[in-house]
């Protein structure tokens, strides 16, 4: 039985764990002010390889609709433009030597409800997941129970449990969507 309560811990881990992936995911959508997570999901082809840009670059705000990425190796300057650009965030990077200046521009509502969308795939992907980690859970515990290693009663409470954090992470998943497609739509 004690093996049954760590396995039912490690899922509520592991659903945890999708939650802080989308909230990640909802870092990089912008909602016309300037954060320096935007360009954190951005990757660079530096020195032949995938590079992500915090790896190559400091990304500043130095105003609420402006950023500004510092190049630490002149090489990659034109590599970090073209990444940035190539993102899909809308950004048009402005170089001057080896800083890079990114303007914000407005959006319209045509790109909120763009990004909108995006955020509830984000938070399908999320769902997902979270699904997916309980159908793991559902799978382990009635191994246990035809392995002889709980009984019937033990498989039906644990079966609960799992379905109650399952709808808690959901629950979470939405509250967290909802939240962000209130902040890009009233920007």
């Amino acid at each position: 039985m004690a093996s049954a309560a760590f396995d039912l811990e490690e899922l509520k881990r592991r659903m945890e764990g999708a939650l802080t992936s989308l909230r990640s995911e909802f870092t990089g959508l912008r909602t016309g002010r300037a954060s320096s997570q935007l360009l954190d999901s951005i990757m660079v082809d530096a020195y032949g390889t995938s590079t992500p840009l915090t790896q190559v670059a400091g990304v500043t705000a130095p105003e609420a609709r402006m950023l500004t990425v510092q190049i630490w190796d002149k090489v990659n300057v034109g590599a970090v433009d073209k990444a940035i650009r190539a993102a899909g965030l809308g950004l048009n990077p402005v170089m001057d030597g080896t800083t890079l200046r990114v303007p914000i521009p407005a959006l319209n509502e045509e790109r909120r409800a763009e990004l909108a969308k995006l955020a509830g795939r984000y938070a399908e992907a999320a769902r997902v997941a979270v699904r997916n980690v309980r159908r793991d859970g559902m799978e382990a515990i009635k191994k246990q129970e035809k392995d002889s290693v709980i009984s019937q009663d033990q498989l039906k409470k644990l079966s609960e449990q799992i379905q109650q954090a399952t709808d808690q992470s959901i629950r979470r998943i939405d509250e967290t969507v909802r939240a962000k497609e209130e902040e890009i739509m009233q920007v």
